[in-house]
């Protein structure tokens, strides 16, 4: 039996992403956006400039703060898909010290949904011969890996990711 695996592989987060992630984004307000459940989190900052940016500290520490729907919403724009996107798929080049955080939760829906958009059809132009070809040198542990197996962990970070931000917004209904 022949497999089809980009068609695989590309269904599975667009599937999540179409039924699940994107719908429980709609209506995402400001407030729910910045909202911190607890002291200490990180999140996205507006400094007083109207520059945006994100707490961050490599290696995290431990244990790892929780984090906003902003910060989560980032870490998948910049961290999933955008320097994805700068590395295998012609997007423009992004890092973390850089990136044009969204200042509002709308801001950061456009640029996840773009961000999105890029990544997918991306996945979806790659053959066989491409996801068994080694990542390269920008994805670090995965750079001896096929690209396949880099598309299944983005499809793990995507999933989850978007799972933590549906029950940030349920405590904050909630709460």
């Amino acid at each position: 039996m022949d497999i089809d695996w980009t068609t695989q592989l590309a269904d599975q987060l667009d599937w999540h992403w179409t039924n699940q992630a994107r719908p429980r984004l709609d209506g995402l307000t400001d407030d729910e956006y910045f909202w911190e459940p607890v002291p200490d989190c990180w999140s996205v900052r507006v400094k007083s400039d109207s520059k945006t940016t994100i707490d961050f500290a490599y290696p995290p520490p431990n244990p790892a703060p929780v984090t906003t729907i902003a910060w989560r919403l980032a870490h998948v724009i910049i961290g999933v898909f955008t320097m994805r996107n700068a590395s295998h798929f012609g997007g423009p080049p992004a890092d973390y010290d850089t990136y044009d955080y969204a200042s509002t939760a709308d801001q950061a829906l456009k640029q996840l949904d773009g961000a999105y958009e890029r990544w997918i059809a991306g996945v979806r132009s790659l053959d066989a011969a491409a996801l068994a070809l080694p990542c390269g040198p920008a994805e670090g542990p995965y750079a001896d890996l096929p690209m396949g197996a880099l598309v299944l962990h983005i499809n793990r970070e995507a999933i989850h990711h978007f799972a933590e931000i549906a029950l940030l917004r349920d405590l904050y209904l909630r709460r």
